[in-house]
């Protein structure tokens, strides 16, 4: 037995891992209820995904066009020939049409994209709200997000919208990172998610940039020097993330490109900042179908009035703003609690102010900008905003939770207070958004008021409660007042989930009172407005609701489940699309029949346009991106899109439209297909006048199509 050295050098101890006081330790119960609102999450978005079929058939259309087509993949085309882009960037389309080239065309492909992408923003917001607050408000952040009616919407839906709010939320919590120890790589990481956000939605993806930058310049944990530096360093990352594509189609040759759709001048840059940048503020839109000009000054003209209470109408208050007075009162609440925080002495009161002014700037530059914009606005647009308000409810009330028992007293008392006046607020504007749809659930209006104010009232009295009976009670309080703020939402959510949403304008729950298309309600612009009760505007059509019906139930630019998506076996054609067989549309182009809902497209029709379809580029041609889309998605051929989305696009010209006629490219040209500004005048009027003067009709059933291989005589 050997005796122990008389000295052992000390033993090299791994170094204790880094433990910023922005992350307490979680419960138990954190990742299982984690794992738990993921798949609540996925279950909501996933369910019965495919009975919207192919949900907005312009985007489903590129998505088509990109699954045959690198070159449509990359511009955005709506078709694989190439004649035209969305109004957009691609990066959305992307992801969809990845998806269809693994595993074929159907609804389910295009829109399982957009459930995940919701599913992934509820876990990253939860990651970011929870670092600083802890599990129990990252739950309530998930969850509030998830059950937000709008967010439910547009998850499973193809519009833009998902992917946007994913790399929104993406980029908050890379600048939250970076405000924590001034790292430069989170910060250029929230750069690179800001550019590629405006490869999906061009500016709006910027709406947010003043607010986060200068909080960072103002907060960050570093010298004013490096911080400037840092901001600029996260700039320059944004601009080669987004500016990469936006260069190489401006210096594409824009003979060998497809025309830019949205822009006047076959230019990205143009539709940028005109179509969708700054004519979105002012109203000045080329080529819209509306906006702007509304009497008095102070109105959005057809996309509604403008102003502080416009996310509270009957158009929009449903769908984004049951909990909007709570986080505007929570984030006043929150930066009072926290406004003496010193870096130095408490970091992780630091940081929670900090997520405070991210989240709460993010809030207000968004809430003004929605409020007063004067151009295209529609209520989807509201999913902006979903998470910026989830966040701080979750913070705000974890954090005013957790001080119901500060010292000194008067601040556990104001802190109970502010927190029973949240749920009593709640449940009243709860009450007011659910009697808008008076006949929908009448017991749960009622409900929630009475439960909300009750929770509010215990919670007042016994929320300081610490133990026996007070703390049951002020647990109890809580709970029920959870429950009531959630119920409208979630119920909402619950409507929305189960009813199939089409067109290009689409809401989330019942029909309101005063909503669009609704008694008293907005009427579209250039058109008839839509019958009392209509769901959605025009454009919106849902299940069990009065939209563009067409016989036997069907609606407009719609999907019967058992049908293959954009064919209609032995139906009518859809609003706007045939002339002389428009039922519950508009003819001509006063009407928005064809321009936001599409087409049914019977199989005879198919049948016809399938027909030696291989011998020409475009199997047919129509004004308006909605309806060439219902019959490129009913074929899976190219449909040239005369005119872009609204029809108003100068692509093609007459000449080169005629060129095409001559060269044998185009088979057909769909009759009566006007559906927006372009089918009244400029090149899609020239084009129309010219094909109906020089070449045979053929009717099909309802449906009128020019036979562009047979001139007359």
């Amino acid at each position: 037995m050997t005796a122990p050295p008389l000295y052992e050098a000390p033993r090299a101890e791994a170094p204790p891992e880094p433990r910023t006081p922005e992350r307490p330790g979680d419960p138990r119960w954190a990742r299982p209820g984690l794992l738990l609102l993921l798949a609540v999450t996925a279950v909501l978005y996933l369910w019965d995904l495919g009975a919207s079929g192919y949900a907005n058939s312009f985007y489903s259309a590129a998505v088509q066009a990109g699954s045959e087509s690198w070159k449509a993949f990359f511009f955005g085309s709506s078709d694989a020939a190439n004649s035209i882009t969305v109004d957009k960037p691609p990066a959305a389309l992307w992801p969809m049409g990845l998806s269809v080239r693994l595993f074929g065309l159907g609804a389910w492909q295009i829109l399982v994209p957009q459930a995940l992408m919701g599913v992934a923003t509820v876990g990253v917001l939860y990651a970011a709200v929870r670092r600083r607050f802890g599990a129990g408000a990252g739950l309530l952040a998930g969850a509030v997000l998830a059950v937000t009616p709008v967010a439910a919407l547009m998850f499973r839906f193809n519009n833009p919208d998902a992917l946007l709010c994913l790399l929104m939320v993406c980029a908050i919590a890379c600048v939250l990172r970076a405000l924590e120890d001034a790292r430069t790589k989170w910060l250029v990481l929230a750069g690179l998610c800001f550019g590629f956000a405006f490869l999906v939605k061009t500016l709006q993806a910027w709406l947010i940039l003043p607010p986060l930058a200068l909080v960072y310049l103002l907060c960050a944990p570093t010298t004013v020097r490096r911080r400037i530096g840092q901001t600029l360093l996260a700039g320059l990352a944004l601009v080669v993330s987004a500016g990469w594509w936006v260069a190489i189609v401006e210096l594409w040759p824009a003979s060998s490109r497809p025309y830019i759709g949205g822009s006047q001048n076959n230019s990205f840059l143009e539709l940028t900042f005109g179509y969708n940048g700054l004519g979105r503020i002012n109203g000045n839109e080329t080529g819209s179908v509306g906006g702007g000009g509304g009497p008095g000054g102070g109105a959005g003209g057809g996309w509604g009035e403008t102003g502080i209470t416009r996310l509270f109408s009957s158009d929009m208050g449903g769908q984004i703003s049951w909990l909007l007075p709570a986080a505007f009162v929570l984030l006043i609440a929150g930066l009072a609690v926290l406004w003496r925080a010193r870096r130095a002495t408490d970091a992780l009161a630091a940081q929670q102010r900090n997520a405070f002014w991210v989240w709460g700037g993010a809030l207000l530059m968004t809430f003004a900008t929605f409020s007063f914009m004067s151009g295209i606005f529609h209520q989807y647009y509201n999913i902006a905003l979903a998470p910026y308000i989830a966040a701080l409810v979750g913070m705000g009330a974890a954090l005013l939770w957790q001080r119901r028992h500060a010292r000194p007293a008067v601040s556990a008392t104001v802190a109970t207070a502010v927190l029973a006046l949240t749920v009593a607020a709640t449940a009243v504007w709860s009450y007011v958004l659910l009697d808008r749809s008076a006949t929908w659930l009448p017991w749960l209006r009622w409900t929630v008021l009475v439960g909300g104010l009750f929770a509010a009232v215990t919670l007042a009295v016994f929320g300081r409660g610490t133990a026996g009976a007070g703390r049951r009670l002020a647990v109890g309080a809580a709970g029920l007042g959870l429950a009531t703020s959630l119920a409208g939402p979630v119920a909402y959510t619950l409507n929305t989930v189960t009813t199939p949403h089409t067109g290009s304008i689409i809401t989330a729950g019942p029909s309101v009172s005063g909503g669009m298309g609704g008694p008293g309600g907005m009427r579209p612009p250039g058109g008839q407005g839509g019958p009392p009760g209509m769901r959605g505007g025009p454009g919106g059509t849902s299940k069990g609701q009065l939209g563009n019906a067409q016989p036997g139930g069907q609606q407009g630019g719609g999907f019967r489940p058992g049908t293959p998506p954009g064919v209609g076996k032995n139906q009518q054609a859809g609003p706007g699309a045939m002339g002389g067989g428009e039922r519950g549309g508009m003819r001509g182009g006063g009407g928005m029949g064809g321009l936001l809902n599409g087409a049914q497209v019977s199989a005879e029709v198919k049948a016809k346009l399938l027909a030696d379809a291989d011998e020409y580029t475009w199997v047919a041609a129509s004004i308006g991106s909605q309806n060439a889309a219902s019959y490129q998605l009913a074929t899976e051929k190219p449909v040239m899109a005369v005119g872009g989305f609204n029809g108003s696009d100068p692509s093609p010209t007459l000449k080169r439209f005629q060129q095409y006629v001559k060269e044998g490219k185009i088979h057909y040209f769909l009759g009566g297909s006007m559906g927006g500004p372009g089918g009244n005048s400029g090149t899609s009027s020239k084009i129309t006048s010219w094909v109906a003067k020089n070449y045979a009709k053929v009717t099909v059933g309802s449906t009128t199509l020019y036979d562009l291989t047979s001139p007359k005589g």
